[in-house]
């Protein structure tokens, strides 16, 4: 069984921009039905940062398998609700339950910042994402921005407190 773990990071630290930057290269490939080329993904960096995964605006997660760089995801926060970016799990640990354990640590760091709620935005495409979203209890709602690759929206509401008053804050 796969012990993973999951820390904080600066999206400009070595691990974090060689997983932000695998992410970005599978979204171009998945995007176009071919192999990314290399001024696409630059380009994919440039137009959407990642710069603002810091505290306290947010926060970019590695995941680590065993030890070994597997993965990442972000959250941005917004006043009472956080926004779900950036999942990523590189593809020789995918089905181990990266997904799930990413998804728990940002749902605990989000609680834990006061949201009520995640907020995601996926692609038509991204279908095993979707599926992850959803078998973890996010459902799709209507759009809530329009964003030029954003096809389907999911939320989760996160748990109350212990007498059904919100979560501590």
């Amino acid at each position: 069984m796969s012990t993973w773990t999951t820390s904080p990071s600066r999206p400009d630290a070595p691990d974090a921009a060689v997983l932000l930057r695998e992410y970005l290269a599978e979204m171009v490939r998945r995007w176009y039905g071919r192999p990314e080329r290399p001024e696409e993904v630059a380009a994919a960096l440039a137009d959407f940062p990642s710069d603002d995964l810091v505290p306290p605006s947010g926060v970019l997660l590695l995941a680590r398998r065993d030890g070994a760089l597997a993965g990442c995801a972000g959250l941005r926060r917004h006043p009472g609700w956080a926004e779900l970016t950036r999942v990523y799990v590189r593809p020789a640990h995918r089905g181990a339950g990266g997904g799930a354990a990413l998804l728990a640590a940002v749902e605990a760091y989000a609680a834990s910042a006061g949201a009520d709620r995640i907020r995601l935005d996926t692609r038509s495409d991204l279908v095993e994402a979707r599926a992850l979203y959803a078998r973890h209890g996010y459902r799709e709602i209507p759009a809530y921005h329009r964003g030029p690759y954003a096809q389907h929206w999911f939320e989760k509401l996160l748990p109350a407190g212990v007498d059904g008053a919100p979560a501590p804050r």
